[in-house]
């Protein structure tokens, strides 16, 4: 009975010694990369337990997360062979855990290297096919994604990318940060002064073209009025003749009329007025 005991219990024990060396574990932030001989046998990507071959196989721990890694800033020269000073990060992660294992030999280092090298050269590639100005415009957004792509391009062998190149810095050297800035300040200026003079221009254009059409609509206008007034004055002659033809209505017209021209010839404070006896307007009283 105590040699059957003691056998169960060496069995116990070489059981839990043999699970024990066939059940891992993996986190929801890793792989687990199994290699039998050195060789990856196969990569356990989601988290939970799994079983490898004990004594046999082995488990490698690759890290799975976004990682950060701060770049040194360095000097870089732009396409119109301005100085500037970058100041770069990273964000990167694993996306092959078999090329990485295989290229950089499990090593976070090595691939923190290969990363910053790679973003350092996107950097001084992308600045240099650039001029300072078109630098300055594309800050931001637009050039984070241009160096990250460059970046990404040199990377892809070791199973790693790059999710971000992140510009913390990107300056003027002091020794010539003050004569750009008044550079910028001039250009500026001059746009702006360019700006007013085409707005003047086309401001002058509206006027003239506005006077030119004032123009038009006042002789429109006169010419009218002249038109009127011709009509009216046709009219009134006509009416004139009609009454004149009118023997009942001529005499009356004839003094009326006579009576304007007197009242038309009383000019100033004096209003004696002497008439000949045979003039018409005299006849005209005396009658």
């Amino acid at each position: 009975m105590k040699k059957t005991k003691i056998i169960a219990v060496i069995v116990v024990l070489a059981a839990l010694f043999i699970s024990g060396n066939s059940i891992f574990t993996v986190a929801e932030n890793e792989y687990a990369a199994v290699t039998q001989f050195g060789k990856i046998q196969y990569i356990v990507s989601e988290a939970g337990a799994s079983f490898k071959v004990p004594f046999i196989q082995t488990v490698r721990k690759i890290p799975k997360e976004l990682r950060l890694y701060d770049i040194n800033q360095s000097d870089v020269i732009t396409s119109d062979k301005k100085s500037m000073i970058a100041d770069d990060y990273i964000l990167w992660r694993i996306t092959d855990p078999v090329k990485f294992a295989q290229t950089l030999n499990y090593s976070i280092g090595s691939a923190e290297d290969r990363s910053s090298v790679a973003a350092y050269n996107a950097t001084k590639n992308v600045i240099s096919s650039m001029t300072q100005d078109e630098i300055i415009m594309a800050r931001g957004t637009k050039l984070t994604e241009m160096i990250t792509q460059n970046a990404n391009a040199a990377i892809g062998e070791y199973g790693i990318e790059i999710v971000k190149t992140e510009i913390k810095l990107l300056d003027l050297p002091d020794d010539n940060k003050e004569a750009v800035y008044e550079r910028m300040v001039s250009e500026r200026n001059n746009i702006a002064a360019s700006y007013t003079a085409e707005g003047k221009s086309e401001a002058q254009k509206i006027m003239n073209q506005t006077d030119k059409n004032v123009s038009v609509m006042l002789a429109e206008a006169k010419m009218q009025a002249a038109v009127l007034e011709a009509s009216g004055e046709s009219e009134y002659m006509k009416k004139l003749a009609e009454a004149y033809n009118d023997e009942s209505k001529a005499d009356f017209y004839t003094y009326i009329r006579s009576l304007d021209a007197l009242k038309n010839s009383l000019q100033g404070e004096n209003k004696t007025i002497i008439l000949d006896k045979d003039s018409a307007i005299a006849r005209l009283f005396y009658q």
